[in-house]
Protein backbone atom coordinates (compact mmCIF):
# COMPACT_ATOMS: atom_id res chain seq x y z
CA UNK A 1 0.00 0.00 0.00
CA UNK A 2 2.90 2.51 0.96
CA UNK A 3 4.69 1.34 -2.49
CA UNK A 4 1.37 2.65 -4.02
CA UNK A 5 0.92 5.91 -2.77
CA UNK A 6 4.86 6.33 -3.62
CA UNK A 7 4.54 5.42 -6.97
CA UNK A 8 0.75 7.15 -7.69
CA UNK A 9 2.75 10.31 -6.25
CA UNK A 10 5.72 10.16 -8.80
CA UNK A 11 3.27 9.76 -11.72
CA UNK A 12 1.27 12.67 -10.61
CA UNK A 13 4.60 15.16 -9.86
CA UNK A 14 6.06 13.61 -13.73
CA UNK A 15 2.77 14.53 -15.06
CA UNK A 16 2.26 17.94 -13.94
CA UNK A 17 3.98 20.11 -16.42
CA UNK A 18 7.18 20.76 -18.71
CA UNK A 19 9.86 20.84 -16.97
CA UNK A 20 11.47 23.56 -19.07
CA UNK A 21 8.66 25.88 -17.90
CA UNK A 22 9.52 28.59 -15.32
CA UNK A 23 8.19 30.48 -13.38
CA UNK A 24 8.13 34.25 -13.03
CA UNK A 25 6.65 36.39 -9.70
CA UNK A 26 4.06 38.77 -11.70
CA UNK A 27 4.90 42.41 -11.82
CA UNK A 28 3.77 45.17 -9.41
CA UNK A 29 0.36 46.28 -10.74
CA UNK A 30 -1.08 49.73 -9.97
CA UNK A 31 -4.43 50.31 -7.56
CA UNK A 32 -7.78 50.77 -9.74
CA UNK A 33 -8.16 54.27 -9.84
CA UNK A 34 -12.21 55.33 -10.02
CA UNK A 35 -12.67 58.49 -11.60
CA UNK A 36 -15.91 60.30 -10.39
CA UNK A 37 -18.69 61.98 -13.12
CA UNK A 38 -17.61 65.47 -13.98
CA UNK A 39 -20.69 67.19 -12.90
CA UNK A 40 -20.01 70.81 -12.08
CA UNK A 41 -21.28 73.33 -9.69
CA UNK A 42 -20.99 76.96 -8.98
CA UNK A 43 -18.94 78.53 -6.38
CA UNK A 44 -21.04 79.61 -3.56
CA UNK A 45 -19.95 82.45 -1.49
CA UNK A 46 -18.74 85.84 -1.31
CA UNK A 47 -15.35 86.03 -3.39
CA UNK A 48 -13.89 88.32 -5.99
CA UNK A 49 -14.56 85.58 -8.19
CA UNK A 50 -16.54 82.66 -9.52
CA UNK A 51 -16.32 79.51 -11.46
CA UNK A 52 -17.85 75.87 -11.19
CA UNK A 53 -16.22 73.11 -9.78
CA UNK A 54 -16.60 69.42 -9.53
CA UNK A 55 -19.47 68.21 -7.50
CA UNK A 56 -17.13 65.76 -6.10
CA UNK A 57 -14.99 67.85 -4.75
CA UNK A 58 -15.53 70.46 -1.66
CA UNK A 59 -14.61 74.06 -1.19
CA UNK A 60 -12.67 74.79 2.42
CA UNK A 61 -10.46 77.91 3.48
CA UNK A 62 -6.61 77.86 2.99
CA UNK A 63 -5.44 77.63 6.48
CA UNK A 64 -1.86 77.62 6.31
CA UNK A 65 0.17 80.78 8.03
CA UNK A 66 0.61 82.40 4.97
CA UNK A 67 -3.44 82.10 4.11
CA UNK A 68 -4.95 85.52 2.69
CA UNK A 69 -8.44 86.51 2.44
CA UNK A 70 -10.05 84.59 -0.60
CA UNK A 71 -7.41 81.75 -0.57
CA UNK A 72 -9.20 78.46 -0.98
CA UNK A 73 -8.88 74.68 -1.59
CA UNK A 74 -10.95 72.85 -3.98
CA UNK A 75 -10.61 69.09 -1.98
CA UNK A 76 -11.16 65.81 -4.08
CA UNK A 77 -11.48 63.61 -0.58
CA UNK A 78 -11.85 60.64 -3.37
CA UNK A 79 -8.98 61.34 -4.93
CA UNK A 80 -6.49 62.74 -2.07
CA UNK A 81 -5.88 65.93 -4.41
CA UNK A 82 -6.71 69.60 -4.23
CA UNK A 83 -6.44 72.53 -5.83
CA UNK A 84 -4.82 75.29 -3.99
CA UNK A 85 -6.25 78.91 -5.24
CA UNK A 86 -4.57 82.31 -4.06
CA UNK A 87 -6.25 85.71 -5.14
CA UNK A 88 -4.40 88.93 -4.88
CA UNK A 89 -6.33 92.16 -5.70
CA UNK A 90 -4.38 94.12 -8.02
CA UNK A 91 -6.02 97.93 -7.41
CA UNK A 92 -4.89 98.90 -11.23
CA UNK A 93 -1.00 98.39 -9.88
CA UNK A 94 0.82 96.75 -12.56
CA UNK A 95 4.49 96.04 -10.08
CA UNK A 96 2.02 94.32 -8.66
CA UNK A 97 0.77 92.55 -11.81
CA UNK A 98 4.64 91.63 -12.52
CA UNK A 99 5.44 90.46 -8.71
CA UNK A 100 2.29 87.78 -8.76
CA UNK A 101 3.91 86.72 -11.83
CA UNK A 102 7.20 86.48 -10.87
CA UNK A 103 6.19 84.58 -7.33
CA UNK A 104 3.76 82.24 -9.68
CA UNK A 105 6.54 81.38 -11.59
CA UNK A 106 8.80 81.19 -8.91
CA UNK A 107 6.40 78.41 -6.81
CA UNK A 108 5.89 76.47 -10.29
CA UNK A 109 10.20 76.45 -10.18
CA UNK A 110 10.19 75.16 -6.74
CA UNK A 111 9.75 71.84 -8.13
CA UNK A 112 12.43 71.69 -11.13
CA UNK A 113 14.16 69.71 -8.25
CA UNK A 114 12.61 66.50 -9.12
CA UNK A 115 10.97 67.49 -12.54
CA UNK A 116 11.94 66.28 -16.01
CA UNK A 117 10.45 68.81 -17.80
CA UNK A 118 8.32 72.11 -17.30
CA UNK A 119 6.13 73.53 -20.01
CA UNK A 120 4.22 76.66 -20.18
CA UNK A 121 1.83 77.89 -22.58
CA UNK A 122 -1.03 80.52 -23.01
CA UNK A 123 -4.20 79.60 -23.69
CA UNK A 124 -7.07 81.22 -25.54
CA UNK A 125 -10.40 79.75 -23.22
CA UNK A 126 -13.59 79.85 -24.56
CA UNK A 127 -14.88 82.71 -22.30
CA UNK A 128 -12.82 85.14 -24.22
CA UNK A 129 -9.59 84.77 -21.48
CA UNK A 130 -6.34 83.87 -21.64
CA UNK A 131 -4.63 81.91 -18.78
CA UNK A 132 -1.49 80.76 -18.72
CA UNK A 133 -0.43 76.88 -18.10
CA UNK A 134 2.54 75.63 -16.17
CA UNK A 135 3.22 72.12 -17.07
CA UNK A 136 5.63 69.95 -14.75
CA UNK A 137 6.62 66.36 -15.42
CA UNK A 138 8.42 63.89 -12.99
CA UNK A 139 8.01 62.55 -9.23
CA UNK A 140 6.43 66.05 -7.56
CA UNK A 141 3.66 67.24 -6.37
CA UNK A 142 2.04 70.09 -8.30
CA UNK A 143 2.32 68.58 -12.25
CA UNK A 144 0.02 71.55 -12.87
CA UNK A 145 -0.11 75.03 -12.53
CA UNK A 146 -2.03 78.30 -13.59
CA UNK A 147 -2.29 81.76 -13.39
CA UNK A 148 -5.42 84.11 -14.73
CA UNK A 149 -5.61 87.54 -14.40
CA UNK A 150 -7.40 90.97 -15.51
CA UNK A 151 -4.31 92.69 -15.63
CA UNK A 152 -6.05 95.65 -13.77
CA UNK A 153 -7.57 94.09 -10.19
CA UNK A 154 -7.68 90.53 -10.19
CA UNK A 155 -4.58 87.77 -10.08
CA UNK A 156 -5.70 84.46 -9.57
CA UNK A 157 -3.13 82.08 -9.33
CA UNK A 158 -4.13 77.75 -8.89
CA UNK A 159 -1.67 74.55 -8.22
CA UNK A 160 -2.80 71.22 -8.00
CA UNK A 161 -1.49 69.03 -5.65
CA UNK A 162 -1.66 65.44 -4.99
CA UNK A 163 -1.08 64.04 -1.27
CA UNK A 164 -0.01 60.40 -2.68
CA UNK A 165 3.70 59.60 -3.17
CA UNK A 166 2.53 56.59 -5.65
CA UNK A 167 4.67 56.94 -8.94
CA UNK A 168 3.29 59.15 -11.45
CA UNK A 169 2.58 56.74 -13.70
CA UNK A 170 -0.55 55.45 -11.68
CA UNK A 171 -1.74 58.79 -10.93
CA UNK A 172 -1.97 59.49 -15.14
CA UNK A 173 -5.70 59.11 -14.31
CA UNK A 174 -5.82 61.41 -11.58
CA UNK A 175 -3.74 64.27 -13.18
CA UNK A 176 -5.75 63.94 -16.54
CA UNK A 177 -8.89 64.20 -14.53
CA UNK A 178 -8.19 67.19 -12.35
CA UNK A 179 -6.55 69.23 -15.84
CA UNK A 180 -10.06 68.74 -17.63
CA UNK A 181 -11.12 70.25 -13.97
CA UNK A 182 -9.26 73.09 -13.81
CA UNK A 183 -9.80 73.76 -17.43
CA UNK A 184 -13.39 73.93 -16.33
CA UNK A 185 -12.92 76.44 -13.86
CA UNK A 186 -10.83 78.32 -15.83
CA UNK A 187 -13.55 78.55 -18.64
CA UNK A 188 -15.94 79.46 -16.07
CA UNK A 189 -14.36 82.39 -14.26
CA UNK A 190 -15.64 85.52 -13.57
CA UNK A 191 -14.41 88.27 -11.73
CA UNK A 192 -16.99 89.64 -9.31
CA UNK A 193 -16.14 92.89 -8.29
Amino acid sequence: MKSFFIKALLVLTMGCGNKSTVYYPKPKGFERIVLPMQEYQALQGNYPYSFEYSKSAVITPDKTKDAEPYWILVEYPTLNAKIQFTYKPLGGDLNRLDKHVADAYKLASKHQVRATAQREQVIQLKNGKKAVIIEIDGEVPSHYQFYATDTSNHFLRGAVYLNSATLNDSLTPIVDYLKADTKRILETLKWNK
